[in-house]
């Protein structure tokens, strides 16, 4: 019956009380079975921002940065937890519209990728495979936990996911290459080779979680990845201002893909946006590393004429 009612309302744009008198229910229930049809996935409804809304400013964008699309999205609200949402929504359309049969596609994780994957409609496609390309951040009950991510949005396109089982910073140089041997780890790695799509996000060195939870990373690297002039991350890559890799000491402790791999991934999307960003974004785009940038109409806006701060 949820079906039916559907049916009616959303495809043959029938009003509630017609769909009643139809089938011979009442108005309350017809609603309600409406409202079960969404909670149950047989209705889902997908906001896809259309191109075009802002295309002299993404064309801009894509000018100035060498990017091959630029998405910009309307957003309602200032406040960070609304910003990823609208943005990741926007990017879940994005995927949905640029997938092809046989992919491989990975995901960093954070929380405007997490949105990403909330907000993805179950869009069966092709022989897909989604890799997880950061071990294991943060709680591994927590929603933008990158392996559950990865889960959840292979259930969703009906694809193969490819995890690394391992935590995304481990202890020393000697733990990774002890990890790096274990068969799953190694393959979760050597399928970073083979990525068609990557979907990252940019994180300021204010935003990152890792640099700022006080336990993930030992005393001092915050401050020791600023002095040497990192302003951001893509999968805890970091880089300076200009957009040139920064090495330290961590970049041996982590399991995840390289600054190598990423530059030979035919299309690298950025799913970033939000003032506390900027500086980072701006560096993330001229690093080279990103080809597609979905944002919000702000932070595009300001991108324009931007101008970063000196670092220390």
């Amino acid at each position: 019956m949820r079906g039916a009612v559907s049916t009616l309302y959303y495809q043959r744009d029938m009003t509630q009380q017609l769909i009643a008198d139809r089938l011979g229910l009442s108005r309350p229930t017809v609603s309600r079975l409406i409202q079960e049809a969404q909670q149950q996935g047989i209705v889902q409804i997908t906001v896809v921002p259309a191109r075009g809304l802002h295309l002299e400013l993404e064309t801009e964008l894509e000018e100035r940065f060498g990017l091959a699309e630029v998405l910009i999205v309307n957003v309602d609200s200032r406040r960070p937890a609304e910003l990823s949402r609208q943005i990741g929504t926007a990017a879940s359309g994005y995927l949905a519209r640029t997938m092809q049969r046989g992919d491989t596609i990975g995901l960093s994780w954070g929380n405007t990728l997490n949105a990403m994957v909330q907000a993805m409609p179950a869009v069966p496609g092709e022989d897909l495979r989604i890799v997880q390309v950061l071990g294991g951040i943060g709680p591994p009950d927590a929603e933008a936990y990158a392996g559950d991510m990865v889960r959840r949005l292979a259930q969703q396109l009906g694809a193969s996911p490819v995890l690394l089982p391992a935590p995304g910073v481990v202890a020393t140089t000697g733990v990774r290459d002890a990890l790096r041997r274990d068969p799953h780890v190694r393959t979760a790695l050597a399928s970073h080779d083979k990525l068609d799509t990557v979907f990252v996000g940019i994180g300021s060195l204010k935003s990152n979680v890792v640099l700022n939870d006080g336990h993930s990373l030992p005393d001092g690297t915050l401050e020791r990845l600023a002095a040497a002039g990192a302003i951001g991350d893509i999968a805890l890559r970091f880089f300076d201002k200009d957009g040139q890799q920064v090495q330290t000491p961590l970049d041996k402790r982590i399991l995840g893909i390289t600054v190598d791999q990423l530059r030979r991934v035919r299309r690298v999307v950025a799913v970033a946006g939000g003032a506390e960003k900027l500086d980072a974004i701006h560096a993330g785009l001229r690093s080279g590393l990103v080809h597609v940038l979905i944002t919000d109409h702000a932070t595009a806006a300001a991108l324009v004429s931007h101008k970063p701060r000196a670092t220390r």
